[in-house]
């Protein structure tokens, strides 16, 4: 690049001494050696004559231009960090002696000095960080982290630690939750067997009572009730098949008992008949206060009468062989108030007798 010398400026002229010559003009040698006086400009003379400065404003044109050049690489360079990287050493700008020689200062500029100055404090306070550095948060800086990866290291640990955690706390929720489901189904199937074992042993304990209340009631009726006949042995049962029986079966119960062994009311009632009945023989029907009927049959004697009140244990035949008979024995019949026949034996049992 070749270097072209800036024009001087020539608007208007000044004395020199002897000897002295001004650059670029095109005084004679006579001219130049005369003494100058004082130069008192006019309006003629100030005019700028066409032609003669033509090459001089060029050069002045291309002088500036230099200057400008100059002052943008300047800034260029200056800007910091803009044309180079920090892993990367500076690349050095070389200009022409032409230039470098006549360019000003670029901080003695207008408006350029304040923008250098600025740049340079705003290089100084906003240095690039290193690259190490990059990505790095205010919350790694405190806890004294410089290195990038060392902290992006960190995070990621840290991320995994705490979805471990989570993990392991969710694991333990889970588990607390199915102790706790489990304890709860124990606890239930505990109150569920205790609340078993109290119905049972409430049930016991009603069956309990109720069989010491059937008893005492039963103790209660037997002082009121009374078997029909004593020292005797029960031959024959209620519905007993055979065909010494009319029916096809046995219609009551037989006590075998020696002839005259005295028959007693069951319970307290009146006597609705007596006498002869057939293959019953002789017979008395007690009817008690209830319409039960209880029939004493095949007797030898009777010592009641039809009509005639009775009370427990009271004496109304004796035992005997008479009707259809294969020996001397009791023949005793319950029938309901409807006229039903039905078990003397359990009917016996049920009125607290033990035949």
């Amino acid at each position: 690049m070749a270097s072209n010398s800036p024009a001087p400026e020539t608007s208007a002229p000044a004395r020199f001494g002897p000897g002295s010559r001004f650059a670029g003009s095109d005084l004679t040698d006579g001219e130049a050696n005369r003494d100058w006086e004082e130069w008192n400009p006019t309006a003629d003379s100030i005019r700028p004559v066409r032609g003669k400065h033509r090459v001089a404003k060029q050069r002045n044109a291309l002088a500036r231009s230099s200057t400008v050049l100059g002052v943008g690489v300047i800034a260029a360079v200056g800007a910091g960090g803009i044309a180079s990287a920090q892993d990367k050493p500076a690349v050095s700008i070389s200009l022409p002696d032409a230039i470098s020689d006549n360019l000003p200062d670029a901080k003695s500029l207008p408006g350029v000095g304040s923008f250098m100055s600025d740049g340079d404090k705003m290089s100084e306070e906003a240095a690039p960080a290193p690259l190490t550095t990059a990505g790095l948060t205010a919350a790694d800086a405190q806890q004294g982290t410089t290195d990038s990866g060392e902290a992006l290291r960190a995070r990621i640990l840290q991320q995994a630690e705490q979805q471990q955690a989570e993990a392991d706390a969710a694991q333990k929720a889970s588990a607390e939750a199915a102790a706790a489901e489990k304890a709860a189904a124990d606890a239930k199937k505990q109150q569920t067997e205790a609340e078993e074992k109290a119905a049972e042993e409430k049930r016991k304990a009603k069956e309990a009572a109720e069989a010491k209340a059937e008893k005492e009631r039963l103790e209660k009726l037997a002082a009121s009730f009374s078997l029909p006949t004593s020292s005797y042995t029960l031959t024959s049962t209620y519905g007993q098949a055979g065909s010494m029986w009319s029916s096809g079966q046995h219609t009551g119960l037989d006590f075998a008992a020696p002839t005259g062994t005295p028959t007693k009311a069951v319970h307290s009632g009146t006597v609705k008949s007596a006498g002869w009945s057939g293959s019953y023989g002789y017979r008395v029907v007690l009817e008690l206060e209830d319409g039960t009927e209880i029939w004493y049959a095949h007797l030898s004697s009777m010592t009641v009468s039809t009509g005639q009140k009775v009370t427990t244990g009271e004496t109304v035949g004796r035992v005997g062989a008479t009707g259809n008979v294969t020996g001397p024995h009791l023949h005793l019949e319950v029938h309901t108030a409807g006229g039903s026949g039905i078990d003397p034996l359990s009917w016996l049992r049920g009125k607290g007798l033990t035949p």
